[in-house]
């Protein structure tokens, strides 16, 4: 597989057609990411894909010295994110958006809404850039240094961050909850 400096610097070069290895490569990770912040299907896809058309046509200003491309790619996708509920903020609010699969096992479903209610009312007290932090580092799995680069802050500082959130987290929450709260990104997505 191609190193993915060398296919920015093909892009970059007008050969367009290789963004789709990137895409491919990034597309879950950023689904994902924007999934744990809007918590409704349809709009995660919808803005995972403006998420790609804006890299898309800003790749020749992607530079390698200052980040690396993950957490350039994040930056978008998490100013996309507040691009469209800046816009969306008279008609819904995000705390209102969840969009959980509807499937066959509706105890299990109902099971599922209920503690992702009580996840979403524990996540909700805390800061947007807070939450943030907590998205990347446990369910993105991203590095601090990682995490610094896309919210623009240095990695001691979101690690201090991090830490005293999780700990804020632990003794506000039911232990069986807060087990959930760390396992959620397979809890609601299988």
């Amino acid at each position: 597989m191609q190193a993915d400096e060398q296919i920015i610097i093909n892009c970059q070069k007008g050969n367009l057609k290789e963004f789709g290895i990137l895409y491919d490569k990034y597309v879950k990770r950023i689904h994902d990411f924007i999934y744990f912040k809007t918590y409704h299907k349809e709009t995660a896809e919808d803005l995972a894909s403006k998420t790609f058309l804006k890299a898309l046509e800003k790749i020749s200003s992607y530079n390698s010295k200052i980040g690396t491309f993950s957490s350039w790619l994040y930056c978008i996708a998490r100013n996309t994110v507040i691009d469209h509920y800046r816009t969306k903020k008279n008609t819904s609010d995000i705390e209102d958006v969840w969009d959980l699969s509807s499937g066959e096992d509706i105890e299990s479903d109902i099971d599922a809404r209920e503690n992702l209610a009580q996840v979403k009312a524990h996540l909700a007290k805390l800061s947007p850039e807070h939450r943030d932090i907590v998205i990347l580092r446990v369910w993105q799995e991203m590095s601090y240094a990682e995490i610094a680069e896309v919210l623009g802050k240095s990695e001691d500082s979101c690690k201090m961050m991090f830490s005293r959130t999780i700990a804020k987290l632990r003794e506000e929450m039911p232990v069986a909850l807060f087990v959930i709260f760390i396992l959620m990104n397979h809890y609601v997505r299988h």
